[in-house]
């Protein structure tokens, strides 16, 4: 039996993944502001600039498969501080990178370390939080994870404009990110649901018990449907949010990117929806939630190809609503579901979510390129149209 929701074990363990998911992702996005400051220091397109956010992401999603096998070896605690703490380190020499390649270079590993959060978070709060309080705990972490995407952005990016120095930014985020993460090792109860083997090298490679795992989990209908959607929620979100500041700097806008900045703000809505949500789809159950969040997805990117600016602000509010929310859901539910290795299943889907902010984010880039804001627009409309009509559909009596 795990813990209770008003127990002091709980408690502590609700603040600690917030914590955790601040420090990760604060880092992991502190970029996405600096995209236009990147284009002209290095003078690079949009789309290039953005691998800066891609390769990070790409990093963590290839390594959440083999954290969470790590994660068995040593145990879930010990796997999240050792990626909090490295990533630290990769962040602090990316920064101090002198050229583009470089920085792309050092956020790839940067992403790998910190996939150690994201892989086994999940699963951690599944083995430790009594079953009934996972959705709610879960939605906890995600609020987090909102949140420190909110002060990743909006810390790197006013200070960067300030200092007139984009790794100025991105050392002030780091100092946030690094208050967290001795907060989440301060707080977070030590792991009494689930026992680790002994560790061994090896244990980065999923194998044995692992890859069955994997493949079990791959090979359920349900469990599979909603990796593919976390590919297309994390893909088509991150492109709003990577290229809404190049629209907007644009005629009939031209915003400055101090006011641009603001927008990020949006991720408050996110915390607050993600964290409501888990307590709506512990009463109404996840499906119907689930389907309301993703409407409210696409709606959102429909009236953001409206012109005026009131309407284009609305859209991203209700967008960023609909995301958290429907990730919140996914996330937890792919858990759930998942036969066997829930680990692994956390772990996959985060290997999906993070590839589709790789893929998608960068190809964002190229429909502003070829179709302008609409195009960027329209593919998140069709992509989560499909999300949308495939849990309708596919997801009926789960």
């Amino acid at each position: 039996m795990g813990h209770e929701r008003h127990s002091p074990e709980y408690r502590r363990l609700q603040t600690a993944m917030f914590l955790a998911g601040v420090a990760t992702f604060a880092q992991l996005y502190s970029f996405q502001p600096l995209l236009p400051a990147l284009t002209g220091t290095f003078g690079v397109a949009p789309s290039t600039a953005a691998l800066t956010v891609s390769a990070a992401t790409l990093g963590l999603a290839a390594a959440v498969v083999p954290w969470s096998g790590f994660a068995d070896a040593v145990g879930r605690v010990p796997a999240m501080r050792l990626g909090i703490v490295a990533a630290t380190v990769l962040g602090l020499a990316a920064l101090l990178s002198p050229t583009f390649p470089l920085v792309v270079g050092f956020r790839l590993l940067e992403g790998c370390a910190l996939a150690a959060v994201p892989a086994v978070a999940m699963a951690y709060v599944g083995e430790e939080v009594h079953t009934r309080h996972a959705a709610r705990a879960g939605a906890t972490y995600v609020a987090g994870t909102s949140i420190g995407g909110l002060l990743g952005r909006e810390i790197a990016g006013p200070v960067a404009h300030w200092s007139g120095q984009w790794n100025v930014g991105v050392a002030a985020t780091l100092l946030v990110c690094l208050a967290a993460a001795v907060g989440f090792m301060v707080l977070v109860p030590p792991a009494r649901g689930f026992v680790p083997h002994r560790a061994r090298p090896a244990d980065f490679v999923p194998r044995g018990q692992a890859v069955r795992n994997v493949l079990a989990n791959l090979a359920s209908p349900p469990v599979r449907l909603l990796f593919l959607h976390a590919f297309g929620l994390m893909g088509c979100f991150v492109a709003v949010y990577n290229y809404l500041g190049f629209h907007l700097e644009q005629p009939p806008y031209s915003l400055p990117s101090t006011v641009v900045d603001l927008l990020f703000l949006a991720y408050l809505i996110g915390t607050v929806g993600s964290y409501l949500t888990g307590g709506l789809a512990e009463r109404f159950g996840r499906r119907p939630v689930y389907l309301v969040c993703l409407a409210a997805f696409v709606t959102g990117a429909a009236l953001m190809l409206a012109r005026p600016l009131w309407l284009v602000v609305l859209g991203l509010l209700v967008l960023t609503a609909g995301f958290f929310g429907a990730h919140a859901i996914a996330q937890s539910w792919a858990v759930a579901l998942a036969p066997t290795g829930k680990a692994q299943a956390s772990s996959l889907y985060n290997l999906f979510y993070y590839a589709g902010s790789a893929g998608l984010g960068w190809f964002g880039g190229q429909a502003l390129a070829w179709f302008g804001w609409p195009g960027v627009a329209w593919m998140v409309i069709g992509g989560i149209g499909l999300v949308l009509i495939s849990a309708y559909a596919a997801l009926r009596r789960r």
